[in-house]
């Protein structure tokens, strides 16, 4: 019984458990209330569980639910019949060493804030499954990225409770003499020292830097407090303890990688590290950088110039010249490779710059984002037009199995032995599609509604309960639509996202008067959905949500506009899976790809988007609506208006009577013939797994 017990707890010390749903399931069912109070905590929930109590609960049918979630990811991770095995074997024995500043692998481990980690935490999840020898390298933030509340003005107040290695599935890294792991990093005139700690997630390694250890003076031991948190000096204080404490890391651990992979600028201080020992070998500059770059690749998600992190000539002094002169790197020179004008000695150091200079390899994250990217660094390559600029694209996606809720991933098995089938080729998920109804989809549907439902009630309920908060989302009376302020008979519209200005969150309030005929019309009804945080230095961002909020607040919308405080993994999840249309409409070509509207689709969603990032590749006219063909104007507001009419228009003409037409079954065909299509082209295509095995076959493998 007790080897019963121990597998359990070895189960909750892997994060592959978050995209296996018994495995979930077996951790709910030992307290469905535990298990939402600690944010669906394996670790915290056996905290609160005494081994008597597992013991009595193991003598039953728990106790074989145990024993079959543990054969099968014992069996998962002793699998050497993948995918690298086959297709890049060089990738099993030396592993790829993916950098990035935040990983959002799971809604209990705080250490990421928007996309750029979530597309690294599901990176993460395909590599594993692929049989990629892979290694994450990242901060161990203590505080994480900041709670989101709502005042009473609906103005966003962040707060940042700490985060305990002890309650996070990590295990503190040793090394061969079993004492505590440091590295030292210098840092301006000091030594800094980072411990380390590493995360299980599959078959893959996560190691996050820690450097709130006593060995530190106190201003050094918060550079991994906060994820992006912090003044100028602290973004560069962490880009260095990431980047180059990170090479040092795996220099300390006996790893040798097959290639470097920076995800996005953060981490380009790694290249310096890395030039630094090829100099140190005897090797001249040129031929020191060559070699460094044969070892990188560089992946860019920024196409917003102002988006790039850029320091200047004093601050570069300052950080750098102590570890300069010990690395045999020229500060000039130094400075040269992330100038965007070389011939401006006092000019910015730019961290894409940089990564650019000294990766072998380069890429955007959609077509459109790869096209707009040789055009904003074709000045660092001297070159006549875009088309000469070394910077392809990869397009993004997710790893399927992380965003299928546990309903949706039964529905699918009920069809085919895998979700993984619906996304392994458009002819494979068509021949699955075949063989189900339109009345078993518009169950799932249903299914999947309901439970968004009653999760946004309880969400605002708990919100209430616990802040004490004025109830400004639904009225708190003993009426019907008070106990139930959404309906899963009724079109819902999900928008979440992080809320920068570009994304424009607020542009479907442009005409209040004709959004209340929209939401209110007794025939066809529609609800929306909002989450979402901004930066904590974001003010235009904060006032966004103040308007939505505000907005909500109108009696026309009362309980038919919604806005989620605390935008996490878990909402997110909750929110894809039950809204019928996911609302995206950004300024072109500001979203560099985006993935929330591709993780739709598995659970019959359908994605209502501006033509940006990911979109214009997937869209084919019937697997969901486009907002505009791409026009873009000079003024801004004009653009607003533009494209406020669109959504407007395609809205009330096309989304909302295509979904209450119904047949004589009570179905609406046309609709679901257009979940279908969705399903059959983006799935097979806009996921992780093909996105993983781009990389490998493209970048990671030299030659």
């Amino acid at each position: 019984m007790r080897q019963k017990i121990a597998a359990l707890k070895n189960l909750s010390r892997n994060l592959w458990w978050s995209w296996d749903t018994e495995a979930k399931e077996l951790f709910k069912e030992l307290s469905p209330l535990l298990w939402e109070r600690v944010n669906h905590n394996p670790i915290e929930l056996l905290h609160h569980i005494s081994n008597d109590e597992l013991l009595a609960r193991i003598d039953c049918e728990f106790g074989e639910k145990i024993d079959r979630v543990s054969a099968r990811f014992e069996k998962y991770l002793a699998d050497t019949d993948t995918w690298a095995a086959t297709n890049t074997p060089s990738l099993v024995e030396n592993p790829v060493a993916y950098f990035s500043a935040e990983f959002g692998i799971h809604e209990s481990v705080r250490i990421y804030s928007g996309g750029l980690g979530v597309l690294a935490g599901d990176h993460l999840k395909s590599a594993s499954d692929l049989g990629i020898n892979f290694i994450g390298i990242t901060l161990f933030y203590k505080e994480g990225y900041f709670r989101q509340y709502l005042n009473q003005d609906g103005w966003q107040v962040e707060d940042y409770p700490l985060q305990y290695p002890e309650s996070v599935p990590m295990e503190k890294v040793v090394g061969p003499d079993g004492k505590d792991l440091v590295i030292t990093v210098p840092i301006a005139m000091s030594e800094v020292y980072a411990q380390a700690w590493c995360v299980s997630v599959g078959r893959a390694k996560l190691y996050l830097l820690d450097t709130n250890i006593p060995a530190n003076e106190s201003h050094y031991r918060d550079i991994c407090s906060r994820v992006y948190g912090g003044d100028q000096n602290m973004r560069i204080n962490q880009e260095i303890v990431l980047g180059i404490g990170g090479v040092r890391l795996l220099k300390a651990l006996g790893v040798e990688p097959a290639a470097y992979h920076m995800n996005e600028g953060h981490s380009a201080f790694l290249t310096a590290e890395l030039l630094g020992r090829e100099l140190a070998q005897g090797r001249q500059l040129e031929e020191a950088k060559e070699n460094v770059r044969e070892q990188c690749v560089f992946t860019t998600h920024t196409p917003v110039p102002a988006g790039h992190d850029r320091f200047s000539r004093e601050m570069m002094h300052y950080s750098f010249d102590r570890y300069l002169a010990g690395s045999d790197i020229d500060f000039d020179d130094f400075m040269k490779l992330g100038s965007e004008d070389p011939s401006q000695p006092n000019g910015l150091f730019t961290m894409t710059v940089l990564a650019l200079n000294l990766s072998r390899s380069a890429n955007g994250v959609s077509k459109l984002h790869g096209e707009v990217s040789r055009d904003m660094w074709r000045h660092i390559y001297a070159a006549e037009s875009p088309d000469e600029v070394p910077i392809g694209h990869i397009t993004n996606g997710v790893h399927a199995a992380s965003w299928s809720s546990g309903y949706t991933e039964k529905f699918w098995r009920n069809h085919t032995d895998s979700i993984d089938t619906l996304t392994a080729s458009t002819e494979a998920a068509e021949e699955v599609l075949s063989r189900v109804s339109d009345e078993e989809l518009w169950c799932l549907r249903y299914h999947l509604k309901r439970n968004l439902v009653d999760f946004v009630y309880r969400y605002l309920s708990n919100q209430l309960f616990h802040q004490h908060a004025h109830a400004t989302h639904m009225e708190m009376d003993s009426s019907k639509s008070a106990k139930n302020p959404l309906s899963p008979d009724v079109l819902t519209i999900g928008f979440a996202r992080r809320f920068a200005t570009y994304k424009r969150a607020p542009l479907i309030f442009s005409d209040i008067e004709r959004l209340t005929r929209i939401i209110s019309n007794p025939n066809m009804p529609v609800q929306i959905i909002f989450a979402g945080k901004a930066h904590p230095h974001d003010d235009a961002g904060k006032h966004y949500i103040q308007q939505i909020v505000e907005n909500a607040r109108l009696p026309q919308f009362r309980g038919k506009i919604i806005f989620l405080e605390n935008y996490n993994l878990g909402v997110a999840k909750r929110m894809i899976s039950g809204v019928d249309v996911w609302l995206n409409n950004p300024v072109r070509p500001m979203e560099a790809s985006g993935t929330s509207g591709q993780k739709t689709a598995l659970h019959g969603g359908l994605n209502f988007s501006i033509p940006d990032g990911w979109w214009p590749e997937a869209y084919n006219g019937e697997n969901g609506w486009s907002i505009g063909s791409g026009e873009q104007f000079d003024n801004q507001e004009e653009q607003d208006r533009h494209d406020a009419e669109l959504l407007y228009d395609i809205l009330e003409n096309q989304i909302i009577p295509t979904f209450y037409e119904r047949d004589e079954r009570n179905l609406p065909v046309t609709w679901l013939k257009k979940v279908r299509n969705a399903i059959a082209t983006v799935a097979p295509v806009y996921n992780t797994h093909r996105m993983v095995r781009e990389y490998a076959v493209r970048y990671y493998l030299k030659g």
